[in-house]
């Protein structure tokens, strides 16, 4: 099967192959259903499949989809792995476990949106709900320009934002645009005030299958920074030094970090390594974000701008919504071969890495 023939133009028939090459070898999926349906009628689901013994002391997670939309490369790469009979034998050779966890979040997948049902990102919906979420004044002052009445936005709108953002300097405004906010559910990158069904949910795969480890290891597959076709090894983990050498000795020294500032990201809140904490409280935990870049920073950034805008003007026309709607997939997904090519071949490797480290 060539590497094209892994990726899928949507969430039906991503699933639809993901499925397929778990049948081939034998996988149980576990089919956690959403309440929702998909963009065509579709049903939706959380799949997780595991490949080795359940009481193994090492596990793999490698997820697909935090950032529905994002579940295009994600999937591919999954679906490469179940296909790749030199990785499967090595897994199969090390006594390492791995769970793949397809669409974390489907109903963003199938319906071209980076985020949830609730328009909550899910990488910044891991917070202790009872105590004072974190505040972002920076979005506060930035919020009625970055998702405006009207779109396109007026020359006097971006010209107002651009001040603003070198007013704030380019780290402070990337932070506040990005870092996560919780006082805006109409805007972007809102992290919710409740856990979200996704959230729920993977916590609940978690407890099934990831306390009885000692060792945990977490490939959890994005796109939408860096240059086109890089992946970006982003560290994934609490601010711990011991932690970050793991993730450089697994994965190599071009591993960054978002709390030293060599990452293309800007430091968040309540992000998704959180539940591993929680729910996996036993094991030693070492986890990277795989980042693949696609179209320049300042178009991803215009992407979901329009795209929220669209989810609050649901009355716009149908040529602006599906304009819009295509920006926004391309701003997230790259349909080339090169590309795709790319992306497995870097995703394949870091899977390589992290068995050779788990087994070690």
């Amino acid at each position: 099967m060539s590497i094209e023939q892994h990726f899928a133009p949507s969430y039906a028939e991503a699933r639809a192959k993901f499925l397929a090459a778990c049948d081939r070898h034998g996988l149980a999926v576990q089919s956690h259903t959403h309440p929702l349906l998909g963009r065509d009628g579709e049903a939706l689901a959380m799949d997780v499949a595991r490949r080795g013994s359940a009481d193994a002391k090492s596990l793999l997670i490698i997820s697909s989809a935090c950032h529905g939309v994002e579940g295009f490369c994600g999937s591919g790469v999954q679906n490469a792995l179940l296909d790749h009979s030199g990785l499967l034998q090595q897994q199969a050779n090390s006594g390492v476990a791995v769970l793949l966890v397809h669409a974390l979040n489907p109903y963003g997948f199938s319906w071209w949106r980076r985020v949830t049902q609730e328009n909550v990102d899910l990488n910044r919906n891991w917070h202790d709900f009872s105590q004072p979420l974190p505040d972002n004044p920076g979005y506060d002052e930035m919020a009625h320009l970055l998702v405006p009445s009207a779109w396109p936005p007026s020359a006097d709108n971006e010209a107002a934002l651009q001040v603003l953002a070198q007013r704030m300097g380019q780290q402070a405004s990337r932070a506040a645009v990005s870092s996560g906010q919780y006082t805006h559910p109409e805007g972007l990158f809102f992290g919710g005030h409740r856990p979200t069904w996704s959230h729920q949910t993977l916590r609940h795969v978690l407890h099934d299958h990831g306390t009885r480890c000692t060792r945990l290891g977490w490939i959890d597959l994005h796109t939408g920074l860096g240059p086109a076709g890089h992946g970006e090894r982003i560290f994934a983990d609490r601010n711990d030094a011991v932690s970050l050498a793991r993730a450089k000795h697994w994965w190599g020294k071009e591993v960054t970090s978002i709390y030293d500032g060599t990452s293309s990201s800007a430091q968040l809140s309540g992000l998704m390594f959180n539940v591993a904490y929680e729910a996996c409280a036993q094991a030693e935990i070492t986890g990277i974000a795989m980042e693949y870049g696609t179209l320049p920073s300042e178009q991803v950034l215009l992407a979901l701008r329009a795209e929220q805008w669209l989810y609050n003007h649901p009355e716009a026309p149908a040529e602006q919504q599906q304009a819009i709607k295509q920006q926004f997939r391309d701003a997230f997904y790259t349909d080339t071969p090169t590309w795709k090519q790319q992306v497995v071949a870097q995703g394949l490797q870091a899977v390589q890495q992290a068995l050779a480290a788990l087994a070690d």
